[in-house]
């Protein structure tokens, strides 16, 4: 058995996969006289891939490996003993804990552990908020990335920028050496959604 697609690329250079969509597109160019662009006819045998995939013998010679999850070991990291003091909810609650979009992120100058980042908080104006993490991330690397903040925390200079919160990293010992990872959560979580 073969299948046959025909991709209709259209004058945006958008392939078109739906038979529908592409029937409908195609005429509609061809009425109003323009060109349908390129249509490119795609076939492959439905039978290849089962073929090639039985040795000569007739045993399938190509297996799925199962998925594997990575084993961590926790057994070399330290963590910070727990705190025995309580806060109440009330003092709990003062905090306003936000998810956060990164639109940008630099290294400041003249700093080795500092990165800049220009969030966006939900509420249509920009949040810097200054991070001592790029021993630990590249700033490219977190553009896009959905965290969580503190907003409410009193505005602090650093290195003559004001940053205006604090972003939740978790940090632990492995070996004598501090690993820190930032929290990022779901890019579906929409920017300013509160953490309760």
């Amino acid at each position: 058995m073969t299948l046959v697609c025909w991709i209709l690329v259209d004058k945006y250079g958008l392939a078109i996969y739906n038979e529908n969509r592409v029937k409908k597109r195609l005429s509609t160019y061809l009425d109003c006289g323009g060109l349908a662009s390129v249509i490119f006819p795609t076939m492959r045998s439905l039978d290849a891939d089962k073929a090639s995939s039985k040795s000569k013998n007739g045993t399938d010679s190509a297996q799925v490996a199962p998925v594997v999850e990575e084993k961590i070991d926790f057994s070399k990291v330290q963590i910070e003993p727990l705190f025995t003091d309580y806060v109440d909810f009330d003092t709990f609650s003062k905090s306003d804990f936000r998810a956060v979009k990164v639109k940008e992120c630099v290294a400041v100058p003249k700093s080795k552990k500092l990165l800049q980042f220009t969030l966006d908080d939900g509420t249509g104006t920009d949040r810097t908020i200054l991070s001592g993490i790029h021993a630990f991330y590249e700033p490219e690397e977190l553009v896009g990335k959905t965290l969580i903040a503190i907003t409410n925390l009193p505005p602090r200079a650093m290195m003559g920028i004001e940053s205006c919160g604090m972003l939740l990293s978790a940090i632990h010992e492995e070996e004598g050496e501090e690993k820190l990872h930032l929290l990022m959560v779901d890019n579906h979580i929409p920017a300013g959604a509160k953490l309760y």
